[in-house]
């Protein structure tokens, strides 16, 4: 889905307001219909809203399949990254003015089939692909986006089984691990 800008930037003033009418309320926000700027935006989409306080992660929370409506997503997205990421106490409202939001669209993950090690590193693209790993119980993702704070495809992957709860290198185990990769439209205030 290719968004315009004036879909982007409702959906970032959404989630800021769907933060804020949390704080005013303790109450997820109603959104009119007629509010929707364009048909598409009503319809399923995936997404992951991300906080910053600075540099600082502040809260990332989103879904990998589409299930419900984008602008229902984001609202969902944007109140669960503010309150419930497990590794972070829930926002303040004196923090909600110093956040920078980001919102991350993504296309449908699809299998990414490797021979092994040598075949993943060779078709994994950074800054293009979001990259999900399983084995057995062990899930994890890293959005697109993520490949701006690792350096290479070697630590992308170590740090993305770290965060599974595998161990670093457990990616060259490709014949025991399954991998989906996607692609991430990604805005910011």
């Amino acid at each position: 889905m290719a968004l315009k800008k004036n879909e982007k930037e409702f959906l970032l003033k959404l989630a800021r307001e769907s933060i804020g009418t949390y704080f005013k309320s303790g109450k997820r926000m109603e959104l009119p219909p007629k509010s929707v700027p364009s048909k598409s935006m009503t319809e399923n989409g995936a997404c992951f809203v991300t906080l910053h306080i600075g540099k600082e992660l502040r809260g990332c929370i989103g879904t990998l399949e589409a299930h419900r409506p984008l602008v229902f997503d984001v609202i969902e997205n944007a109140l669960c990254s503010a309150f419930e990421d497990p590794r972070f106490y829930p926002l303040r409202p004196d923090e909600l003015p110093k956040v920078k939001i980001s919102i991350s669209v993504l296309s449908a993950p699809k299998p990414f089939p490797v021979k092994d090690a040598a075949d993943l590193l060779k078709k994994l693209v950074p800054q293009k692909h979001g990259l999900i790993i399983q084995k057995g119980y062990a899930r994890a993702t890293f959005l697109p986006v993520v490949w701006e704070d690792l350096k290479g495809k070697e630590e992308f992957l170590a740090h993305l089984c770290m965060k599974a709860g595998l161990r670093a290198d457990e990616w060259r185990d490709t014949k025991g691990m399954e991998f989906f990769a996607y692609e991430a439209e990604e805005f910011s205030e």
